[in-house]
């Protein structure tokens, strides 16, 4: 029987998988690989059969394998299984650049392609053929000899040094702790977030309660706690992770940064663009950065009145009811939470006690049924922990569409935030058709002494959101590998159905639908739900500039070269002074958490997340329109965006939806920011 890692016939063998299989697992895979590109190098005649056949199944068994040593290193780490991850990084980094400077391979792509006949090939292999040869231009297959080797040496170390990056920031995080002996110190604190610090605690043989910075106690600490002395150690213990001010040398990200960023301009400069922020534009919808930067500039211009107008709110109420006649930035989400309170008359800790995880969970599955008229059902695998769940999608006639893994909680050894990642893609095979499979991985707390695990709605978005990135990998209906899915869609376009998803969490049939008190079972009650949606807004202004100051830092900090952590941390100053209306302390170094951009696949791409808003917002404004005609309107939005995935440019599909160019109006609108600034 092959090892887990080997063994592709099926589902992942997760529960089997160890460090020691990483080596022999990787051996084989990538000489089957290699040898598979030789013979691709001197097939004649290049058909697609004979050439990109053969090819794709080798390379899609390391991507495959190589995806599940990712997804358990970000998922469960362990000492060992970090150190075969690491080993083998530059291995699989080499193969992927070797592929897009292999002379004789463009040669044979372009032959195919000079080829390739409209009417026999179809739209999506002719995508397919389109992308192949752009990325071997941007994989550097035009270069002479020596650039080609430089290039390839830039490619794998920006590979080591994007995971260390992600490393050392998950090794500080989980570093951290400060233990509380004193309840009364953690006043403010919800029940639940008290019990889960006692339990973890326990787990460390202390007594009294632990509380460190993974979210679902961060969060928390910086919005309830009133002991104002706790909220500012965890918020400086938070700010300076991975960086030289933190506690463990090590762990500083700083030279990673510089070498990140100077080996990135490096790249760019290699293949004859003027900086790294054009580089990346090369595969996205925006077409210059300057076009980026006219966008976010033009949107900073629109929010900033509000940003301000709520900053002044937030000012004035600490002085008024909490006599704080200065706001530090520990203060913040504290006195935003009181202040939301105060004018809305409830909180998100109230809210939250409604949103129990069945619940949730079935509602998202009946958005899914009535958009689409499909099932999910629960389903059975092989998993990497014991809070991990299996699900199968279906349609109404019983056929396999696709499966999914929902990974739902924080825990020590998982990496924070939440993604969707693929495990398996379409693709058609000489068995048939190979259903898709994705991880939808969130950092939620963890259910306590029995009761459900509870969500504050934030965290309902983010799983409508993840599922949103998964429906798009799941419906796809293209065959071929490269565009199906996700694969090949621009960049500034993925976060399109995620965004998407969110909306439907503010309908109130939906919301009512989905929450089940974790005490009573009883719904959100309508008058709570009003008040949430008057507060849907709340500092809206505020969160926008936010998000423009990151995603300016990331558009700027890539259109030059290089520069050591000063200068990006006088660079983050800069834009703040542009669009910020809060600014956090000196010692806050965001930069080197900055994940996102160093570590992700963001670097100059940050700015995806306003702009794919706008074609989410007007996307959403469609089914608006049509109340009346969800099923139809759905229909139309999976057949036209979902199930055409990369297969044609994602303005077409856009248009295609919804029958013109995308506008910005709905996203204003649905922000609050489309009138005046009373």
């Amino acid at each position: 029987m092959k090892g887990p890692l080997s063994d592709l016939t099926g589902l992942p063998r997760f529960d089997e998988i160890q460090s020691a299989h990483v080596v022999p697992a990787m051996d084989e895979l990538l000489a089957q690989a290699e040898a598979a590109v030789r013979v691709a190098e001197t097939v004649t005649p290049v058909t697609w059969e004979r050439f990109i056949v053969p090819m794709e199944d080798a390379l899609e068994k390391v991507a495959r394998a190589w995806s599940q040593v990712a997804h358990l290193e970000a998922v469960v780490t362990t000492p060992a299984l970090r150190e075969a991850f690491n080993a083998q990084l530059p291995r699989v980094a080499r193969l992927w650049s070797a592929l897009d400077q292999n002379p004789a391979l463009y040669e044979q792509y372009r032959t195919l392609a000079a080829s390739a006949d409209a009417a026999d090939y179809g739209e999506a292999r002719l995508k397919v053929l389109a992308n192949a040869l752009r990325d071997f231009r941007l994989g550097g297959a035009e270069l002479p000899p020596a650039q080609k080797a430089r290039f390839a040496a830039i490619k794998e170390e920006l590979a080591q040094l994007a995971a260390k990056f992600s490393q050392n920031v998950l090794d500080a995080t989980d570093a951290f702790a400060l233990y509380i002996d004193d309840e009364s110190q953690l006043s403010g604190l919800p029940a639940d977030v008290i019990a889960a610090c006692r339990v973890a605690a326990e787990k460390a043989g202390r007594t009294g309660f632990k509380l460190g910075l993974h979210m679902p106690v961060y969060l928390p600490v910086q919005s309830y706690a009133h002991d104002r002395s706790l909220r500012q150690a965890l918020y400086h213990a938070n700010a300076v992770r991975a960086s030289e001010l933190g506690d463990n040398p090590a762990l500083d990200n700083s030279s990673l940064i510089d070498r990140i960023l100077t080996l990135r301009a490096e790249l760019a400069s290699l293949l004859g663009f003027s900086d790294y922020a054009a580089c990346s534009l090369a595969t996205k919808m925006a077409a210059t950065p300057d076009e980026v930067l006219t966008f976010l500039r033009d949107l900073a211009g629109r929010a900033r009145p509000h940003a301000v107008r709520d900053r002044s709110e937030l000012d004035r109420f600490a002085l008024e009811h909490l006599q704080l006649d200065t706001l530090e930035a520990w203060d913040l989400a504290y006195v935003s939470e009181r202040l939301k309170q105060a004018r809305y008359h409830f909180s998100a800790e109230e809210v939250k006690q409604y949103f129990t995880e069945p619940a949730v969970l079935q509602g998202l599955f009946a958005v899914i049924q009535d958009l689409y008229g499909l099932t999910v059902e629960p389903d059975s695998a092989p998993v990497w922990h014991p809070d991990v769940r299996f699900y199968r999608l279906i349609d109404g006639a019983g056929r396999l569409l696709g499966q999914f893994y929902l990974d739902l909680y924080a825990r020590e050894g998982k990496r924070g935030g939440a993604w969707m990642d693929d495990c398996r893609n379409r693709r058609e095979t000489v068995s048939g058709t190979q259903t898709p499979v994705v991880h939808l991985v969130c950092n939620f707390g963890a259910p306590v002494n029995g009761r459900p695990a509870t969500f504050s709605h934030a965290e309902v978005l983010t799983l409508f959101h993840e599922m949103g990135h998964g429906l798009h990998q799941l419906l796809t209906e293209v065959n071929e590998l490269a565009v199906a899915g996700i694969n090949g869609v621009e960049w500034d376009a993925v976060e399109l159905p995620s965004q998407f998803m969110e909306n439907f969490c503010w309908e109130w049939p939906r919301v009512r639908a989905m929450s089940a008190h974790v005490d009573t079972g009883e719904p959100l009650p309508r008058e709570l739900f009003e008040k949430m949606l008057a507060a849907k807004n709340y500092q809206s202004g505020m969160a926008t500039v936010r998000q423009l100051e990151f995603a300016l830092f990331d558009m700027l900090l890539h259109r030059r070269a290089g520069g050591g952590a000063p200068a990006v941390l006088e660079l983050l100053d800069q834009v703040r002074e542009e669009v910020a209306v809060n600014f956090p302390p000196r010692f806050h170094r965001f930069p080197h958490q900055f994940s996102h951009i160093f570590a992700g696949g963001y670097a100059a791409g940050y700015y995806s997340y306003k702009w794919a808003e706008v074609l989410s917002a007007d996307a959403y404004a469609a089914f608006e329109e049509a109340s009346d005609q969800i099923a139809a309107t759905g229909a139309r939005f999976r057949r036209e965006i979902l199930a055409r995935g990369g297969s044609r440019r994602a303005a077409e599909s856009f248009r295609a939806f919804r029958g013109r160019p995308p506008s910005i109006d709905a996203l204003l609108r649905h922000s609050g920011m489309s009138g005046g600034q009373d």
